[in-house]
C-alpha cells in the first residue's frame, strides 16, 4: 500500500508539471494554422534581438561563472581549512540571496553606485555590465557555494594541503592544481546552475536597463502569441540541458574514480 502510495504521488507529481509543458508546446507548434510547423521557433531564432540578447547572457553567464568560482572556491577552501567555526555565518550569508528579493538587491546597487556616488558604475556600459555581473553573482551564490562546499567535504582537504605545502607549493597552486582539480565535478553542478539562473534572470536585467534574454522574453511575451511559447520551450529546453550536463559530470566523475 505504501509503495502504491508512493507511486501513485510521483505520477501525479509529474502530470502535474508535465501538463502545462506538453500544452505550451502544442501551442507554440500552431503558427500555421490547422497544421503543426515550427514557424514560431524559426520566427524566434531569426530575430536579430534574440540573437543580440542571448549571446549578451550566454556571455554575462559565463563572466559570472569565472567570477563566481575565483570568489567561492578559495573562501570555502580556506573556511574548511582555517575557520570551521565560521561555517554557520559563512551559510547564512550565502543563503541570503535566498531570502532578499532581486529587486531589493538591484534598487541597493542603484542606489550605492549611481552616476553622483563614490563609484557611479551606473554611468557607464562597462560599469553597468559590471555592476549586472555582481548581481548575478549574488543570486547564484547559495547554490554554488553549496555544491563547491558538498565537493570539498568529499576530499581530505587538510592532507592535501599538507601534502603539497611539503612539496614546495604555494596556495595559489594548492588552490589551482591541488583543489580545483578535485571539486572539478562539484563546480561545473555551481556552473550549470548558474548558467541557467543568468539566461532566465528579468529583474536586474530590466531595471538596469541591460539587453538581456529575460528583458526580450518579456517583452515578446507582451506583443505576441506563438513566438513567447516557442521562446519559453527554448528557456525550459536550455535548464533541462544545464541539468542534464550536470549529471553527466557526475557520472563521468564516479566511472573515473572506479577506474582508479
Amino acid at each position: 500500500m505504501t509503495r502504491f502510495f508512493a507511486w501513485g504521488t510521483l505520477l501525479l507529481g509529474c502530470v502535474f508539471f508535465a501538463l502545462p509543458l506538453v500544452g505550451m508546446t502544442e501551442f507554440s507548434l500552431k503558427m500555421r494554422r490547422g497544421v503543426y510547423s515550427l514557424d514560431a521557433y524559426a520566427v524566434v531564432l531569426a530575430d536579430p534581438r534574440f540573437q543580440a540578447t542571448f549571446t549578451y547572457s550566454v556571455v554575462m553567464a559565463l563572466a559570472t561563472i569565472v567570477f563566481g568560482v575565483l570568489l567561492v572556491v578559495p573562501t570555502a577552501f580556506w573556511v574548511r581549512l582555517k575557520l570551521p567555526a565560521a561555517r554557520p555565518w559563512i551559510e547564512f550569508i550565502t543563503l541570503l540571496p535566498l531570502v532578499i528579493p532581486a529587486i531589493v538587491v538591484v534598487f541597493g546597487y542603484i542606489r550605492l553606485y549611481n552616476t553622483s556616488s563614490f563609484l557611479p558604475l551606473t554611468g557607464s556600459v562597462t560599469g553597468t555590465n559590471l555592476l549586472l555581473m555582481f548581481g548575478y553573482a549574488t543570486l547564484a551564490l547559495p547554490y554554488m557555494y553549496r555544491a563547491v562546499d558538498t565537493g570539498l567535504r568529499t576530499i581530505d582537504v587538510a592532507t592535501l594541503t599538507e601534502a603539497a605545502q611539503s612539496l614546495g607549493a604555494g596556495w595559489v597552486t594548492i588552490l589551482a592544481r591541488v583543489i580545483l582539480p578535485n571539486v572539478m565535478v562539484a563546480v561545473l553542478s555551481g556552473a550549470f546552475l548558474t548558467f541557467a539562473i543568468v539566461i532566465g534572470e528579468f529583474t536586474m536585467a530590466a531595471l538596469l536597463n541591460r539587453p538581456a534574454f529575460g528583458p526580450f522574453m518579456q517583452l515578446l511575451g507582451a506583443n505576441r502569441a506563438y513566438e513567447p511559447a516557442a521562446l519559453a520551450v527554448i528557456a525550459f529546453a536550455i535548464t533541462w540541458a544545464c541539468m542534464a550536463l550536470i549529471q553527466l559530470a557526475t557520472r563521468f566523475s564516479r566511472h573515473m574514480r572506479v577506474q582508479r
